[in-house]
């Protein structure tokens, strides 16, 4: 755990449909219409109403973030972020990352939210390397929440204990004062 301008920051081995908080991040694809892993789980826990929704929004840009209700998930709302395919890392994926956190915070924001939780995005099927990704999305969450001060709680929601593992380490370099030159 982190605490940050004034908001806690933490990661959990959780299901990410579970949680009772403002917003859930949705690791969705450009269509918004669901799909494998976390998007699929979350349009199955929300109901047929987020489908419709999603239609309405016309898809989405990779690096880029829209909101939705939650329905009948206990969060009270969706942010679908679209996260890159990982190709090399020469193809600008690591910038397209970072917008989509920082995007959904500015979304999170503009909603009046005060809690999110964040899958780890684009670590599933579009294979983007987990530890620099995590890097991505600490480092991206604190450059952004000066930006987005009501914002209190932020939940990294992991799949596995590994992932788990990545974020708690990420979370405990950020927290560690720096050390003193020699």
């Amino acid at each position: 755990m982190l605490t940050f301008n004034r908001c806690t920051l933490e990661a959990r081995v959780v299901d990410i449909t579970t949680l009772a908080l403002d917003a859930i991040v949705n690791a969705a694809n450009t269509s918004l219409l669901g799909g494998g892993g976390v998007d699929g789980a979350i349009h199955r826990a929300a109901g047929p109403a987020l489908l419709r929704e999603c239609e309405a929004l016309g898809g989405c840009a990779t690096g880029d973030a829209k909101i939705t209700a939650g329905y009948q998930l206990p969060a009270k709302h969706v942010i679908h972020a679209v996260g890159p395919v990982w190709q090399g890392g020469t193809r600008g994926e690591a910038d397209l990352l970072a917008s989509c956190y920082q995007r959904s915070l500015e979304v999170a924001r503009a909603a009046q939210c005060r809690s999110i939780a964040f899958p780890a995005i684009s670590c599933g099927i579009y294979r983007f390397p987990a530890d620099e990704a995590v890097k991505i999305a600490i480092g991206t969450v604190l450059a952004t929440l000066p930006r987005a001060p009501d914002i209190e709680k932020v939940v990294f929601a992991c799949f596995d204990e590994a992932m788990f593992a990545r974020y708690e380490a990420e979370l405990k370099r950020r927290q560690a004062p720096p050390s003193k030159p020699v």
